[in-house]
């Protein structure tokens, strides 16, 4: 009987689960910057473990006990692995390894490799942490070891290699790929394990770029279900600029759930400051009285590059706070850089008023069912340690009784910037700490929610009047995304710098063809931030670091910003880039004293692109993912309006002759323009590629500058052309593909003063949000076919979807 109850209990969560509308891919949880970014991939937010952007777990977990019986509102067990042969991130192992071919059958059991080198893992070209190093193109690779008990549980291949691979278990193949992956991943085998010796042979082929290899055998381990924990039921959850509020029902209470990160651009230590909220508060639904627990836990690996990474854990108290701190052993500051990688150095903490009702303390890898009986102790180190807190709420009736938790981080030194070390933009200014900061957020709670709570008002009004509900939500669901796609500081010259990570496209920082994108909700909030984003690249053109008569592409790869890392300039991308971000600075702020300030620079990107804009040669723009185009007539475009908007600038710092010169040459180009790239109903996607189409969204800066350059007539022939080749998830980035790039949907959709037009190109990017199989932080590339993820996520360009806000900013 016991077993039909639960059964059905299990039903009528699905049937809840089921009926939740999807508000986003991904939902924010705590986001501040590239490595302080925690989501949940799910609609249900126990129905998960909480990651990481990349995707990696950082949990956190959360349990109400109501009259005993315990809920769980957040978080999920991950999946965990008894290591059967460990890789090294796991123990110490040699394997015996050959970088010339190998004898037929060298997979195999019997095979004699006595003439092998040994050595120990991982292999790889990089000497400081692979233990053997390896530089040709070609390791074969055999490692035994025995097995005294045949395991019970699903077998995978725990893998990181680099580049082509091919695995062995036993003599027979369990793995092939080409490419590489950067990261361990698991990958179920089904071939069997004998008892006694067992041989795993790989053989990886490098074929660019760097080489690596590490390979081993894991179980995974069979958990059986808690039958004393119940699953809160979720009601619902929203989204606005600054929070995710969720509402449970949890026995007789009902809970509300609310994460805020205050990132508010009008305060930019608040913004900088590293401290998230999230408060629980608990009310009864039946109206009687009901003893309430609240415990919350927070994992080491938010503090972690991977979970075997080795740290220490510690609770102490200071500034009317107890506090849980923890970060790895090694402390390696700044020593890594990289796309798909986490921080691992610097120390996270949660952190709650010092009270009768809360107890705090460290964790081995916690058993949720014992989350509330937790043994009392001040520090320990290992992997995966547990920061857990628990808070007596006592008899809590109709009236809501609350607890709210500080997580915060601080990473000590943020960014190298040619050189020299950088801190976080909150250290500034009078000596400060990140206990003072934990103190400060709790003392200042109430006052900073009230600022959220009418940001977020603000914000959605903005965005509701310029383009409606779905554009609205489109707005509120990408906000703290760009936002936390950056990390803001100050220079050692004293100027504000706001450094984006390309997240999962190159893992560049800085990179002026992701600053344009999303300089639009800047230029609408602060555009303080958006200079943040150019001054680094004036300042490498102008110290002589750069010498190129064009603008870099990035300043390095982060977190390291020394210097241009990307494999191939853009010219005309990033020349006009620079100067049409430079002039919306200067119409937003009414005054050009910015352009003053770097004129010789965009004088000499100008001439540059009198020279070379109009009839682009064979380079890449933006959009390389697709490939380099020569007459590629949208960048054409893109170089035409910076011109425009160089000839703007000068006008306003009284260089009228410069004004008369480049004003003249606008309008012989976009003369000369139109009849190069028409091609009947539309024009084409280079000047001499007929029969073929873009987006022509570079075209947006005509419109929202008040350039006039362009006759209205190119615009609408445009997006009356670009409404026949909609798709369900989207309007295609051009002929060649049926893929998108969303904010440039919204770019060109801003091209039509029509809102049925508007409308007609936004809702099915809103669609794809809703829609998409992809559960990841929404990315920008997308399928217009089947609302797939393409590439890219948890980058900072959505915050080019404010394009249309920003139009109605400037009108």
């Amino acid at each position: 009987m016991k077993k039909v109850v639960m059964a059905a209990v299990a039903l009528i969560h699905c049937a809840a689960a089921a009926a939740q509308e999807r508000k986003a891919p991904a939902y924010p949880l705590i986001t501040h910057d590239p490595y302080f970014s925690i989501w949940s991939n799910t609609d249900q937010l126990n129905a998960s473990p909480t990651r990481h952007w990349t995707g990696v777990t950082q949990s956190l977990v959360g349990f109400v006990k109501v009259d005993g019986s315990l809920y769980r509102f957040l978080g999920e067990e991950d999946k965990t692995w008894n290591a059967i042969a460990p890789t090294a991130d796991d123990g110490n192992y040699t394997a015996a390894y050959t970088e010339a071919t190998p004898a037929a059958g060298w997979e195999k059991p019997g095979f004699n490799d006595a003439q092998w080198k040994k050595g120990g893992a991982p292999f790889g070209d990089n000497r400081s942490v692979a233990k053997t190093y390896w530089k040709s193109n070609d390791l074969w690779l055999r490692r035994s070891f025995n097995v005294s008990e045949l395991p019970k549980g699903k077998l995978f291949l725990k893998l990181n290699h680099d580049d082509n691979v091919e695995v062995y278990l036993n003599g027979e193949q369990v793995y092939a790929h080409k490419g590489w992956n950067n990261k361990y991943q698991y990958f179920p085998i089904t071939t069997q394990l004998k008892k006694g010796a067992n041989v795993l042979a790989v053989h990886v082929a490098n074929t660019a770029g760097g080489q690596w290899l590490d390979a081993g055998i894991v179980e995974e381990k069979i958990v059986a279900p808690d039958g004393t924990i119940k699953l809160a039921e979720q009601k619902s959850v929203d989204i606005n600029a600054t929070q995710t509020i969720y509402e449970f029902a949890a026995g007789k209470t009902n809970l509300q759930v609310t994460f805020t990160s205050p990132l508010l651009m009008t305060d930019l230590h608040l913004l900088s400051r590293p401290v998230s909220y999230v408060n629980v508060k608990a009310y009864s639904n039946d109206g009687e009285a009901h003893d309430v627990q609240v415990y919350f836990g927070a994992s080491s690996d938010v503090a972690v590059n991977t979970p075997a990474q080795q740290v220490k854990a510690d609770l102490y108290t200071a500034k009317g706070l107890s506090i849980l701190k923890a970060g790895t052993v090694s402390q390696e500051v700044l020593k890594k850089k990289g796309d798909d990688l986490r921080i691992d150095w610097g120390y996270m903490y949660v952190a709650v008023p010092t009270a009768t009702n809360i107890k705090q303390t460290v964790a081995s890898p916690v058993n949720f069912a014992q989350a509330f009986q937790l043994p009392a102790k001040a520090t320990q180190t290992g992997r995966q340690l547990m920061l857990s807190t628990v808070a007596s709420l006592g008899k809590v009736s109709n009236e809501a009784k609350e607890q709210t938790f500080l997580v915060g981080y601080d990473d000590i030194y943020s960014v190298q910037y040619f050189g020299k070390n950088l801190k976080a933009w909150w250290t500034l200014g009078q000596p400060t700490t990140i206990e003072n900061e934990l103190a400060a957020a709790a003392k200042d709670y109430q006052s900073v929610i009230a600022k959220c709570e009418a940001f977020n008002k603000q914000l959605r009004e903005d965005a509701l009047q310029a383009g409606g509900e779905k554009y609205a939500k489109l707005c509120e669901l990408s906000y703290r995304q760009s936002i936390s796609a950056h990390k803001l500081l100050k220079s050692p010259e004293g100027e504000t710098l706001f450094f984006s990570k390309e997240n999962f496209s190159n893992g560049s920082i800085n990179t002026v063809d992701v600053t344009y994108p999303s300089a639009p909700l800047y230029l609408v909030y602060n555009p303080e931030l958006l200079k943040g984003m150019l001054n680094g690249i004036f300042y490498y053109s102008e110290s002589g670091k750069w010498t190129k008569p064009f603008a870099a592409h990035d300043l390095g790869t982060y977190p390291l910003a020394n210097g241009q890392t990307y494999g191939e300039d853009m010219p005309v991308e990033e020349c006009g880039n620079m100067i049409i971000l430079t002039a919306a600075i200067v119409k937003a702020e009414g005054k050009a004293d910015y352009a003053k300030q770097h004129w010789k620079t965009l004088t000499t990107w100008a001439e540059y692109l009198s020279k070379e804009g109009l009839d682009p040669a064979n380079q890449l723009c933006t959009d390389d993912f697709a490939g380099h185009l020569a007459r590629n007539a949208n960048l054409s475009v893109k170089a035409i309006v910076a011109l425009g908007g160089y000839a703007q600038m000068a006008r306003q710092l009284g260089e009228t002759a410069t004004a008369d010169k480049y004003t003249a040459m606008t309008k012989e180009m976009v003369t000369k323009w139109m009849a190069m790239a028409d091609d009947g109903d539309h024009y084409a996607l280079t000047f001499d590629g007929k029969g073929t189409w873009s987006q022509k969204y570079n075209l947006v800066w005509d419109k929202v500058l008040h350039m006039g350059l362009f006759p209205q007539s190119v615009y609408e022939k445009e997006i009356k052309y670009y409404l026949t080749k909609q798709q369900q998830y989207g309007l295609p980035l051009d002929s060649r593909k049926t893929y998108t790039k969303s904010d440039w949907i919204v770019w060109t959709a801003v091209l039509t003063d029509k809102k049925n037009e508007f409308d007609a190109l936004v809702d099915p990017m809103y669609k794809y949000a809703l829609e998409t199989s992809s559960r990841v932080p929404l990315s920008d590339w997308h399928e217009t076919t089947n609302g797939k993820q393409v590439g890219f996520q948890a980058r900072s360009v959505v915050g080019g979807y404010f394009i249309k806000v920003l139009e109605n900013k400037l009108k």
